[in-house]
C-alpha cells in the first residue's frame, strides 16, 4: 500500500469518532502536521522547481505567472497552513 493510502485511510479512521473531542481535534492536527504536510510540501518544490525552470523560456505575463506568481502563492500556502498547524498543536498540547 502506498504512503498516502496510508496516510488517508488513518486520517478517515480518526474523523470517524462519533465524539469530536479535544482530543480527536489534536489527533487529526498532529497527523497532518507529521504526515501530510511533508507530502504536499515535496509536491509543491517539486511543482514550482518546474515552474521557475519553465519560466527562463517564457515571456510577458507568463513569464511573471511561472516564475513569481504561481510559486509565491503555493509556497506561502503551505507555509501559513504549517505555522498555523504547530502553532495550534503546541498552544493545545
Amino acid at each position: 500500500m502506498s504512503k498516502w493510502t496510508d496516510v488517508r485511510d488513518s486520517i478517515v479512521d480518526v474523523l470517524n469518532a462519533k465524539d469530536v473531542t479535544e482530543e480527536v481535534k489534536q489527533t487529526v492536527t498532529q497527523k497532518i502536521i507529521d504526515e501530510v504536510i511533508p507530502i504536499v510540501e515535496n509536491a509543491v518544490d517539486n511543482f514550482c522547481a518546474a515552474t521557475k525552470e519553465q519560466a527562463k523560456t517564457e515571456t510577458g505575463w507568463v513569464k511573471v505567472r511561472d516564475g513569481i506568481v504561481l510559486p509565491l502563492v503555493m509556497e506561502g500556502v503551505v507555509y501559513i497552513v504549517k505555522t498555523v498547524l504547530n502553532k495550534t498543536a503546541t498552544e493545545t498540547a
